[in-house]
């Protein structure tokens, strides 16, 4: 492989702890085609689209007196690009079997670190879902899910006017109560003190009890994995959103604990009294929508290209403690309202500077590695555009994005796309049951939505009887 003679970028900190011996964490991003794939121009696509988009697609890890740094290299693309052979003249059924252990295969394994981060797996195989699959497999180490999404979308086009940009859901903020500036500022340092202390104990030595989906096993980054989605409409998010005053991330983010409480009951009766954090990551950017790449590579840009998040510690609430299913949401509007006013993120960001600076990539990685283990799941999202996308002029029907090689045993993803929402559940195969894990979301968000149109008419009335 030639290697480029010219100065070195050095790798990011969180790229040393996305890639080192205690971590190896990727993106896969899948695309669902409406139509049989044509694979023609794929190479022709990597190489005049894709591979400009950043450097480091075309850069590996190299160690030059004692520091990381980005090399660039010739790529092979040939080397990048996997077609697997299925079985012939199967049912869709049969397909989803082997699409599924497929993709647990590729998440189960270790990046070369002799060639660029990142790979595309090309399915032309039908399944329930989709007449095909591509998969985008990136290294978290590229970059996290704002930068490898907004590269991933300069790679794609509105299918129905090419020459247009494509749009996404505004990010109105909601109403906020105004605060007496020094009653704000005591919650905020009260906040951070509590978070930040908080967070390290969990980190260190907090780790969660036993549960349906938290189990004591260690080394489980890459261990066999599942997959299981459901998609909802964004308009019955929005209607329980109107009813409730709160945000769509809230109601998914309640449905998210509910319906877990509702799996680790239905599963162990005992489990309704364990101890269960998420960590819910944060993008710490200053903008809502997603740059150009572009504009994210531009030096001091606002929406930098890189890793720029945080995880947020969140308790899993105990079904024995509310008496209504609404407040599953209410409480997570109160607890993420908290914990994003809270400093506690910047302040562990300069902790993990210190565990780099005096304990080395090693040691900073460790800590990140058992935030994750030590926690029940993980939870991130992203906006996708309103509009169909297109591949070369090929749809996409759907789209969702999973994040592997993490040592928790559940990771759920959601993102948004042409008016729905997509939510994908990733499981340690043989801890978690997908299927009945899946039942048990739908059931929870049934039950909010049913407990908000019971909430709006009991509103309703109570404001008709002061008439």
């Amino acid at each position: 492989m030639e290697v480029w003679e010219e100065e070195l970028e050095p790798v990011s900190p969180n790229g040393h702890y996305f890639n080192s011996s205690v971590l190896s964490v990727s993106v896969l991003a899948v695309l669902e085609y409406e139509i049989p794939i044509d694979d023609s121009q794929t190479l022709s696509l990597l190489e005049n689209v894709f591979l400009p988009i950043s450097p480091r697609f075309s850069s590996i890890m190299i160690e030059k007196n004692g520091k990381k740094q980005w090399k660039k290299v010739e790529v092979k693309l040939e080397d990048h690009v996997k077609t697997p052979i299925f079985p012939s003249n199967m049912s869709n059924e049969s397909y989803d079997e082997y699409f599924d252990d497929y993709i647990s295969s590729i998440a189960t394994k270790r990046f070369p670190q002799d060639k660029p981060l990142w790979e595309v797996h090309v399915i032309k195989y039908p399944n329930s879902n989709a007449a095909g699959n591509v998969i985008f497999k990136l290294h978290h180490a590229l970059g996290d899910g704002y930068s490898l999404m907004g590269a991933l979308l300069s790679c794609l086009q509105r299918a129905d006017n090419p020459s247009l940009p494509l749009t996404f859901p505004s990010r109105l903020p909601s109403e906020t109560k105004s605060e007496n500036v020094v009653t704000k500022t005591i919650s905020s340092l009260l906040s951070t003190i509590s978070d930040f202390w908080w967070g390290i104990s969990k980190s260190f030595r907090g780790e969660d009890d036993p549960s349906p989906i938290k189990s004591s096993n260690h080394g489980l980054e890459f261990a066999p994995i599942t997959i299981s989605t459901i998609t909802i409409s964004l308009d019955r998010i929005k209607l329980i959103k109107s009813r409730l005053g709160v945000t769509i991330n809230d109601i998914l983010t309640g449905m998210v604990f509910l319906g877990s409480r509702l799996y680790m009951q239905e599963m162990n009766q005992s489990s309704r009294e364990v101890h269960s954090t998420a960590l819910v990551l944060l993008n710490t950017r200053f903008m809502a929508n997603y740059a150009s790449t572009e504009e994210m590579i531009k030096p001091n840009s606002k929406s930098p290209w890189g890793n720029r998040f945080a995880f947020l510690h969140v308790p899993i609430p105990k079904l024995t403690e509310f008496s209504d299913v609404l407040d599953f949401v209410w409480n997570a509007q109160k607890i993420i309202k908290q914990k994003r006013n809270s400093l506690a993120i910047y302040f562990t960001s300069g902790l993990l500077e210190m565990l780099n600076k005096f304990g080395g990539h090693e040691a900073a990685s460790r800590y990140v590695h058992s935030t994750l283990k030590n926690s029940s799941m993980m939870i991130s999202s992203m906006i996708g555009p309103v509009q169909k996308m297109s591949l070369a002029n090929q749809p996409i029907k759907g789209l969702y994005f999973l994040v592997v090689g993490t040592p928790e045993e559940l990771d759920i993803s959601i993102v948004s796309y042409m008016g729905k929402v997509r939510l994908a559940f990733t499981a340690k195969k043989g801890i978690i049951d997908p299927q009945k894990l899946k039942l048990c979301m739908e059931n929870a968000l049934n039950m909010i939505s049913n407990a908000a149109d019971k909430n709006s008419m009991q509103n309703s009335t109570e404001e008709q009887s002061h008439i």
